[in-house]
């Protein structure tokens, strides 16, 4: 478990969200084992699925790489102690997804009757 305190080093999520995201990170650090960064980063994910929805993505661990593709106003990037997490969601709500891909197959029909 690691105790410290949780530094920002790049967000654009409003303040509110950002509190909530580090305490699910607090809450997936006591409940895994440090050196299992995978079960930190589902815990994480899914707390923020359930909480705003699908199409959340986490990255946890000590040394790595990021080329990323987010929605405005849900990336936040930081750490704790020597562990750093990249939290962000991708694309659009996949419900919203879904209904766009259907609205798309209707009008190819609807064209092609």
């Amino acid at each position: 478990m690691l105790e410290g305190k949780a530094v920002v080093r790049e967000t654009d999520m409003p303040e509110v969200m950002q509190n909530r995201v580090m305490e699910f990170a607090h809450q997936a650090l006591d409940a895994h084992e440090v050196s299992d960064c995978q079960s930190i980063a589902h815990f994480i994910k899914q707390k923020l699925d359930d909480a705003y929805g699908p199409a959340w993505n986490s990255v946890v661990g000590k040394d790595f790489g990021s080329c990323i593709t987010y929605l405005c106003g849900s990336f936040i990037f930081f750490r704790v102690e020597m562990m750093e997490f990249l939290i962000f969601k991708d694309g659009k709500d996949f419900r919203e997804s879904r209904e766009e891909a259907i609205g798309v197959l209707q009008k190819a029909r609807n064209r092609d009757s």
